[in-house]
């Protein structure tokens, strides 16, 4: 499984257009990808603030996610203002997901996928790792 949690700011005045691009974008995504389990946008309390939660059955989905034509056709950086992405793990009894395990990119995987996968790498924490342990 891989699954995380980003936190968007846009642009001032660019909220409609990413909101337009938000419901494009899990349209698509549930719609052409099998390995999506959650792929959800939420406004936050900060204005031009928005949250997605993102879950695929492993990093390689993450990563087709990434790079598929719908997910590289929108011109994120013109709204983005910032972008963090933080890793997120699944407490097992307390959430129908599996646990975040990363995997590592086929041999075969294409230029953009290796972009992103170093920009991108599935960060595990070491207290998740010891609560998984014990």
């Amino acid at each position: 499984m891989a699954t995380f949690l980003a936190k968007i700011k846009v642009f001032e005045g660019k909220e409609a257009a990413f909101e337009e691009v938000a419901r494009n974008m899990f349209s698509d995504t549930h719609t052409h990808e099998p390995t999506c389990r959650r792929y959800e946008y939420w406004r936050g309390a900060e204005p031009r603030t928005y949250y997605c939660m993102e879950s695929f059955d492993d990093y390689l989905g993450f990563m087709q996610h990434q790079t598929s034509d719908h997910h590289e056709a929108p011109d994120f950086g013109s709204l983005l203002e910032n972008l963090e992405l933080e890793w997120i793990d699944p407490i097992q009894g307390a959430c129908d997901l599996s646990e975040t395990n990363p995997k590592d990119l086929p041999d075969d995987a294409s230029d953009l996928m290796k972009q992103y996968a170093e920009n991108m790498p599935v960060v595990l924490q070491e207290w998740w790792l010891r609560l998984r342990n014990s």
